[in-house]
């Protein structure tokens, strides 16, 4: 049976989100960043943000595991928020622990729908180090 997408938001270190990427990695998750450009780009200090959105079973690859489509939210050293995904197992997800309250869940899903993507941010750095 597959369990409950969960509708919250979880909070998570830089050193975490790393841990969190390169658990994709290993499992070979589509939606997921090179934990590399993750270390070159993230702020250290900061805190990122997962949430859940769609339940991601492949049923050509019936050896994948079910895996949770996340939204995140990351701070990068420029100080900008920017959006991304991130695939999850939806064990991992839940030990990852629940620390934000209700009015801040719902002030980082606004600024996940306003946020620049990941290839835009990334693009427009790369056209600024070129001028």
């Amino acid at each position: 049976m597959t369990p409950p997408l969960p509708r919250t938001v979880r909070a998570v270190s830089t050193s975490q989100l790393l841990d969190l990427t390169q658990e994709a990695a290993m499992y070979s998750f589509s939606q997921r960043l090179p934990v590399d450009w993750l270390r070159e780009h993230l702020a250290g200090e900061a805190t990122h943000y997962l949430f859940p959105t769609l339940v991601q079973r492949l049923t050509h690859r019936p050896e994948m595991p079910l895996q949770w489509r996340c939204q995140q939210l990351l701070t990068v050293n420029t100080g900008e928020q920017i959006w991304g995904l991130l695939d999850v197992l939806p064990d991992t997800f839940d030990k990852i622990p629940e620390t934000l309250d209700t009015a801040s869940k719902k002030d980082i899903v606004s600024r996940i729908e306003r946020a620049t993507t990941v290839r835009e941010w990334a693009e427009r750095m790369a056209a600024d180090e070129g001028s």
